[in-house]
């Protein structure tokens, strides 16, 4: 039978610094501690330093490791155009920091391969004692993942982590929907899935703050909140189509058994 591959997709910029590092640590980690199949994809979006250089030479000493070159920024843009390209039979992502604890990837994919679950994200929030985070990132994170559960009544408690995977089949039925190309990406990817019946897997996950990050908080946090609110009209819109067709099929029907009744002898 043959076995499962995985894509493990991580996405930089500007990383020359954290790559050499980072892209050894997860390729050993996978080799070691996976029942399955992998590929590892480092996706370069964009970047003006040496990461194109340090990609290109991982790839040549790493089996099953290969770069793939954009010229844009974004990460949403770079995820999206690997899992579409990916024959893998299942996709994931994970930050080139591996902030979140790689003991937590296998089960992440597993809640997949035993066809449980759709879709699969980490949380830094469903047991907080394993997330070491500053108070500002803390109190920001838990803001943000209040709001996407006021507007939208959402039952996965994590929306941000960067730590997803989905089969290749969900991914091909999802991403044409998502718009935003950015750090929004996997916050719009959760909320199309579970709008659309998708099964989610929340599993909690050690997760530590890394002092280099590169994420601009307060930047990153008003950009969100755009994308929440540009979700919810285009959801919103969906369900007022979805309400205006039913009732169209079922004017339809009772005109369709009226005429039946008056042509019956």
């Amino acid at each position: 039978m043959q076995s499962m591959v995985v894509n493990v997709t991580i996405p930089v910029f500007n990383e020359a610094k954290r790559l050499p590092a980072s892209g050894p640590k997860l390729h050993s980690f996978l080799c070691r501690n996976c029942r399955f199949d992998f590929e590892l994809v480092i996706a370069d979006n964009g970047s003006t330093d040496r990461t194109g250089c340090v990609a290109d030479e991982l790839s040549r000493t790493f089996p099953h490791t290969r770069v793939v070159h954009l010229a844009e920024k974004g990460r949403g843009r770079a995820l999206k155009r690997v899992w579409s390209e990916s024959k893998a039979d299942v996709v994931s992502y994970m930050d080139v920091d591996l902030s979140t604890d790689l003991n937590c990837f296998p089960p992440l994919i597993e809640s997949l391969l035993g066809g449980g679950f759709d879709v699969a994200t980490a949380s830094r929030l469903l047991k907080p004692g394993l997330t070491t985070r500053g108070i500002r990132r803390e109190s920001i994170s838990r803001c943000y993942n209040l709001l996407v559960k006021t507007m939208f009544h959402t039952r996965f408690s994590d929306a941000q982590c960067g730590f997803k995977a989905l089969p290749r089949r969900a991914a091909a039925e999802l991403l044409p929907l998502i718009e935003d190309n950015n750090w929004f990406m996997d916050t719009e990817l959760l909320l199309w899935a579970e709008a659309l019946g998708y099964r989610i897997s929340d599993l909690p996950a050690q997760w530590v703050e890394n002092a280099d990050s590169k994420v601009k908080i307060t930047r990153t946090a008003v950009e969100d909140i755009k994308g929440l609110i540009q979700i919810w009209r285009a959801l919103r819109r969906c369900r007022m189509s979805e309400a205006a067709n039913r009732r169209f099929s079922n004017v339809f029907m009772e005109k369709a058994r009226d005429l039946q009744g008056l042509l019956e002898p």
